[in-house]
């Protein structure tokens, strides 16, 4: 099975799909190691989050494994045992875009319309996410709350709907694994940080600067999820330009060393 430029809305169903081909055709090895990210996202011509949502997507199925610092590599388990759903519905990096683009535009909006009220209760909310101590299910609550608190000032209940549908996307399994590798400590601090600075533009009743806040405070939450898996670019399993135009693919005979 070739590796092809893709073009789809949905491109890390097509990219899972055509890895998820080589592996069962053992053009990929088991305990062979996949060509870094960047290799992948090179030569089939999209976007390294695409190729990452795709990762996820190839994990959650138990059909690879990834190793922080080392790289993705390929595991023996027979198809009958692997998850039989397939990835649905939208990626991670999909899902953070149309809440940059939506929620950003809210921030706009409720400058103009913001209470003290409302002011008191996400500095509640900031309070206590400031806290320290909390797990991981705390923080994602507050941080849920945080932003549909900003909503439910314009007393729309289909934007407070929408905001928290689009949040409420991240427990799915594509979401919450690729949050697993990326979310820690001081992610959450910078998360904490960034709110600071959208609450502080809204009680100032600056829209355009509340918009903007939540626009680059959604953009760095992809930029945290983008980070390196450490895959590095030594990989001694890859895939040549060669091998693609000629319609197949194939990775060196010796997987390397797992980390």
């Amino acid at each position: 099975m070739p590796l092809e430029v893709v073009e789809s809305p949905r491109l890390y169903r097509q990219i899972a799909d055509q890895l998820r081909g080589l592996i069962e055709r053992r053009e990929f090895g088991v305990g062979s190691r996949l060509p870094p990210e960047r290799e992948l996202a090179e030569k089939l011509g999209v976007s390294r989050p695409s190729v990452r949502e795709a990762l996820i997507a190839l994990e959650v199925e138990g059909i690879v494994r990834i190793k922080m610092g080392s790289g993705i590599y390929v595991l023996d388990q027979p198809a009958s045992s692997r998850k039989a759903a397939q990835p649905e519905g939208e990626g991670p990096f999909e899902l953070l875009k149309a809440r940059e683009l939506i929620e950003s535009g809210i921030c706009r909006e409720a400058a103009k319309v913001i209470t003290p009220g409302d002011i008191a209760a996400l500095d509640t909310i900031l309070s206590q996410m400031g806290a320290g101590g909390l797990s991981s299910d705390e923080l994602i609550r507050l941080d849920r709350a945080f932003h549909l608190t900003i909503a439910g000032t314009l007393g729309n209940g289909v934007l407070v709907r929408c905001v928290g549908e689009l949040f409420d996307q991240r427990i799915n399994p594509y979401f919450a694994r690729l949050a697993r590798y990326f979310e820690d400590d001081q992610s959450w601090r910078e998360t904490w940080a960034e709110h600071g600075v959208v609450r502080d533009a809204l009680a100032a009743r600056d829209g355009a600067a509340a918009g903007r806040a939540m626009r680059r405070h959604i953009q760095n939450s992809q930029a945290r999820f983008s980070r390196s898996f450490g895959d590095g670019q030594g990989c001694e399993t890859q895939v040549s330009e060669n091998q693609i135009s000629s319609g197949r693919a194939s990775v060196s005979a010796r997987p390397p060393r797992q980390k």
